[in-house]
């Protein structure tokens, strides 16, 4: 049973981890991170950084 509660949780920190990133502006002097999506990100939300550059 330990074994398997370890192993959902490492499952759990691997997808989350690829689903992490960097997004800069498209002037390129600002940038945010995101968890699960760009255009989720609270940053993105604010505009904090303003319109982003193409994050594919």
């Amino acid at each position: 049973m330990k074994y398997l509660k370890l192993v959902v949780i490492a499952a759990a920190v691997s997808f989350l981890a690829g689903c992490t990133g960097h997004v800069y502006n498209a002037q390129k002097n600002c940038s945010y991170d995101y968890l699960l999506h760009p255009d989720v990100s609270i940053s993105k939300l604010i505009g904090g950084c303003g319109p982003v550059g193409n994050y594919k």
